[in-house]
């Protein structure tokens, strides 16, 4: 359930953020600022590389490794490969993580570490098997902890993490896997080396731009905004009651549909299905007719409204990070969501650069999953 009237009350709004949510998402363009700013003081911009690498391989806990691999991947538009290598171990926690290279992994490849948790053991001795490999390192991760220490014993680049004083919120019992915009104080520095490297044009004047398009997605999505001219807030309250199907078109708006999979799992303890079109059409089509379809189990007249919460529906939710062009799928999405009587709700990149697209699209899922989280009742 969702409290749909405290979407519009910004002091109840502050008065359920335990966790500094709303703040997290808010200054994502301060993060980007300061992120960019450790990267240049790091030497990033003075480095003078031989090449692009044959590989990139991205390891890191939780859900920032994956977000920063999928992102690359995207915005670099095929120029090289990018792996996220998964971790083992018998539980998420420091300690019981391990990550191993590829068996072809070596002196041509590159491991980036996205690393908010300085002290990870497991990642440590990811880079001394990188090191024994000849593989570049470069870590983003809190300044002298042991994981930056082990960069440089390497011979590696450790870029010191940029933080915010609340992020100590989220060290505490029963908070969120990660602040929101944990990502961008992690992608920024190695979009920095992307770009110096030869894998994506991510220059200074670039990243300027984000943090200013964040900026003002943070004024249309903050709090005082009401609903109905709010885009975080408008999807939050379509997603009320709904499992959404995160339909999306194009790599980067299949990274960011991903990305929102994750955000409303771990911020609004929310389940979701993402994929890409066309291929969603045929991989989701039997839940737009089956027990989650809009007409499978209609409203019980006789239902306590207030003990018993209503039936969960499949809502589309259609990510573009451009219009539709003739070869688009989204009208055959559209028409397969009217036809199943489903829900749907739309979301479309403004024009700019690939780097400000995505921006955009991750800064509005963000808020959404925000506010699901802060209004959702149990």
């Amino acid at each position: 359930m969702l409290d749909e009237s405290l979407l519009d009350t910004p002091d109840a709004l502050a008065g359920a953020d335990r966790f500094g949510l709303l703040r997290g998402v808010a200054e994502s363009g301060a993060r980007v600022r300061t992120a960019a700013r450790s990267a240049a003081e790091s030497g990033i911009p003075e480095l003078t590389p031989d090449g692009r690498p044959r590989a990139v391989l991205v390891a890191g806990p939780g859900p920032a490794a994956a977000g920063v691999a999928d992102l690359l991947r995207a915005l670099g538009g095929g120029s090289c490969p990018v792996t996220h290598l998964q971790p083992t171990g018998v539980a998420p926690l420091p300690g019981a993580l391990r990550w191993a290279l590829p068996g072809w992994a070596g002196p041509l490849d590159l491991l980036l570490l996205p690393g908010p948790d300085a002290a990870d053991p497991g990642l440590a001795e990811l880079v001394e098997q990188a090191s024994r490999r000849g593989c570049a390192v470069v870590a983003v991760t809190p300044a002298g902890g042991p994981l930056a220490d082990a960069v440089t014993q390497a011979r590696g680049l450790a870029v010191p993490l940029a933080t915010t004083p609340y992020d100590a919120e989220f060290d505490v019992e029963g908070a969120p896997p990660a602040a929101p915009g944990t990502l961008w104080s992690v992608l920024i520095p190695l979009l920095s080396l992307a770009d110096r490297i030869g894998l994506l044009s991510a220059p200074p004047e670039a990243l300027g731009k984000l943090a200013d398009r964040l900026d003002q997605l943070a004024e249309r999505c903050g709090p005082a905004i009401p609903t109905y001219t709010n885009p975080g807030k408008t999807l939050a309250a379509d997603l009320a009651d709904a499992l959404p199907l995160i339909w999306t078109e194009g790599t980067i708006a299949g990274a960011v549909g991903r990305h929102f999979a994750t955000e409303l799992a771990g911020l609004a303890g929310r389940p979701a299905l993402a994929a890409e079109l066309p291929e969603a059409l045929a991989t989701h089509r039997t839940l737009l007719a089956g027990a989650l379809a809009a007409g499978a189990d209609p409203d019980d007249f006789f239902r306590d409204r207030v003990e018993q919460p209503a039936a969960l529906h499949a809502r589309v939710v259609l990510l573009r990070e451009e219009e539709p062009g003739p070869l688009s799928a989204t009208r055959a999405a559209q028409a397969l969501a009217e036809e199943r009587d489903t829900a749907l709700s739309e979301l479309e990149a403004d024009t700019g650069s690939d780097l400000e697209k995505a921006a955009e699209l991750l800064a509005i899922v963000d808020f959404a999953a925000v506010y699901l989280a802060l209004a959702g009742t149990e």
